[in-house]
């Protein structure tokens, strides 16, 4: 009984690297330079922090609003915020008062 043996090529070796480094090349350079690598990270956390400023603006307004609407809503009405709202809707002053009108903005 013949047996042929069969010596190992020196390529057959090389198989599993050369398939193992472009694969690990593309995650790579897509971990640094991807859309959420690490040269992209700088770029979103600056957008962070516009949106959190933008963010704190509107809840500073929404706060001052939410005031303004208790003093208007609860049971015991301010004096001075009716004045100030009825003269601001209709358009009315005192006798004693001095009015100062402003031209709006844009308006040449």
């Amino acid at each position: 009984m013949h047996t042929k043996q069969k010596r190992r090529s020196r390529l057959s070796q090389l198989v599993v690297p050369a398939i193992t480094l472009p694969c690990l090349a593309y995650f790579v350079f897509h971990a640094q330079s991807g859309r959420y690598g690490t040269e992209a990270s700088v770029a979103l956390k600056e957008e962070l922090a516009r949106k959190q400023a933008v963010y704190a603006e509107i809840v500073g307004t929404r706060e001052a609003l939410e005031t303004r609407v208790r003093l208007l809503s609860d049971g015991t009405l301010e004096r001075d915020m009716i004045d100030e709202r009825a003269r601001r809707s209709l358009n009315l002053s005192n006798d004693d008062e001095v009015t100062i009108l402003l031209k709006p903005s844009g308006v040449d």
